[in-house]
């Protein structure tokens, strides 16, 4: 690519990237390409999906992530100046999703609410593919949760001890299998990186006794300690055949074009495959009967079976 056509593409993305007006009464520098709260919030306002406009953010309104993030053009140093030495080296952004060329970009971040508080590089360069990345950035956030609750997340395995036949009365131990996993979505053109972790569990035992959710996800036992009580163990009151169900809950991330990782609002539920437990009672008796001489007598094998 040419010096003057990276150039062009360059002012063209500047002014592209330029803050709305009605939001320069917040502080925002529009010398930078963009700054967003990771609620939705950028510079001072919320996409609204329905009106497909900026509304004005609420300021009450809590985030979860700690920092503000904005990026600034690679090699821009201010106004209408960029360093011609970095424009020499900088990155290539002509791979986009849909063939389309894209703007080379720095993170930055900075502890939010913090007076004072420095902007410090956080992470680039990267690319951004959007004819107007301030509004490509809080249409992905509003629509991201959506997309999170969509994914084929693998809630994990249901695990028992003893399985797949328990006794009445007895503490049956249950536990989950589940693990953090990552998905690549792409969302309005952009490559969006998606982290989900499981953070709670709730366990439907099958009897109607629904425990959490709450943050363990049990563990397994040796079999000499089968029948004690865990956090996750159930008794059951009745014989006959349940199906137990996991929900797991997960918490998200996601970065956009190798962007910074920025918390999805609101958790993202999803279930296991039920597992089919049977219980079966127990009885103790006291037997004379010489199962030699006489088969068919009182606890005998085969004979007085019960569930």
């Amino acid at each position: 690519m040419s010096g003057h056509r990276l150039l062009s593409i360059l002012l063209a993305a500047l002014l592209a990237t330029t803050i709305p007006s009605q939001a320069a009464d917040n502080g925002d520098d529009p010398e930078f390409g963009g700054e967003w709260n990771p609620g939705l919030n950028f510079s001072g306002y919320i996409w609204d999906s329905a009106a497909k406009d900026f509304i004005r953010a609420d300021a009450n309104v809590p985030t979860s992530d700690p920092n503000d993030y904005k990026y600034e053009l690679q090699c821009h140093l201010g106004g209408g100046d960029f360093d011609t030495e970095c424009l020499g080296r900088q990155i290539e952004c002509n791979d986009g999703p849909d063939g389309e060329e894209g703007i080379p970009v720095i993170w930055y971040s900075r502890p939010r609410g913090v007076p004072g508080a420095v902007w410090a590089i956080h992470s680039g360069p990267t690319c951004l593919y959007d004819p107007r990345p301030e509004d490509l950035l809080p249409r992905i956030a509003a629509d991201i949760q959506r997309q999170f609750q969509s994914l084929p997340v693998n809630a994990g395995t249901v695990v028992a001890q003893p399985s797949p036949h328990t006794l009445r009365g007895a503490e049956t131990n249950f536990y989950a299998d589940a693990a953090e996993q990552q998905f690549d979505v792409t969302m309005f053109g952009q490559q969006v990186h998606i982290v989900a972790t499981p953070v709670q569990y709730t366990w439907n035992y099958g009897d109607g006794t629904v425990f959490g959710p709450q943050p363990s996800m049990g563990a397994p036992l040796p079999q000499d300690r089968w029948g004690e009580k865990t956090r996750t163990s159930h008794a059951y009151g009745a014989t006959g055949d349940f199906q137990v169900v996991l929900t797991t809950t997960f918490q998200g991330t996601y970065s956009v074009n190798a962007g910074p990782p920025l918390p999805i609002p609101g958790q993202g539920q999803f279930n296991a495959p039920p597992q089919t437990l049977s219980v079966w009672r127990s009885l103790t008796r006291n037997y004379a009967d010489d199962c030699n001489a006489n088969p068919q007598g009182q606890g005998c094998p085969g004979v007085g079976a019960a569930r």
